[in-house]
């Protein structure tokens, strides 16, 4: 029970620091808290309004991860190198597709393409 008790602490300083200094997760929390009272003011039905929740929650854990990848590659080399580059535009693309994904849920659902 300690571990879990500790790990919940370290993710939330993990998420307040990422906070405080990462301009890309700010605004995909500021997205998810605008988006949480629309999904669930016209979601059309409860597992709607979770589908759309969870792909701003879905961004927002690819950014997460996107910028752990950003800030190892930079730690290892922080001159500019072919290959890390390579790997950060990866990352960049990661992004991309999840933010296409939950573009696209919103768009389907509040259309009332689904449901």
């Amino acid at each position: 029970m300690h571990r879990i008790y500790k790990a919940f602490w370290n993710s939330l300083a993990g998420f307040a620091f990422a906070l405080r200094t990462e301009r890309a997760i700010q605004q995909e929390f500021v997205l998810l808290l605008i988006g949480l009272p629309v999904a669930l003011i016209f979601g059309p039905t409860a597992w709607l309004k979770l589908l759309l929740v969870l792909s701003l929650v879905a961004v927002l854990c690819v950014e997460f991860l996107n910028t752990c990848v950003e800030k190892l590659c930079d730690h290892v080399t922080p001159e500019r190198h072919i290959h890390i580059k390579v790997i950060k535009d990866m990352g960049s693309s990661a992004c991309f597709c999840a933010q296409m994904s939950a573009g696209l849920v919103w768009l389907f659902i509040l259309a009332g393409w689904v449901g």
